[in-house]
């Protein structure tokens, strides 16, 4: 049996069959667009994220270390370590606060 006797048209020449291919090659253009990283590199969110929390870290590292040394040559242990800890987070969120206030590049 060939074409002509069952009586059928071929798939391909029907206008329905190729508007609907066309809008499924579309939809999957687009698809595969969205679906692309938009970053190349580095994601800007993750520096956000390793700036705070080198921040974070060496406001507190930094305070302590100067407590320390504070407290070894003037003897006012362990007082000069809680202070110098304290202000080094105070600096430390101080500079987040400041670093979330900016506007985005």
């Amino acid at each position: 049996m060939n074409e002509e006797q069952s009586g059928r048209e071929p798939i391909g020449e029907d206008a329905r069959i190729d508007s609907l291919d066309a809008r499924l090659k579309a939809a999957r253009e687009r698809e595969e667009t969205r679906n692309k990283p938009q970053v190349q590199g580095t994601d800007a969110n993750y520096r956000l994220g390793s700036k705070v929390l080198a921040e974070l870290i060496g406001g507190l590292a930094g305070g302590a270390l100067i407590g320390w040394v504070i407290d070894r040559f003037a003897g006012t242990s362990p007082w000069g370590l809680l202070v110098m800890l304290f202000l080094g987070m105070v600096v430390a969120f101080r500079n987040i606060i400041r670093i979330s206030n900016r506007r985005p590049d």
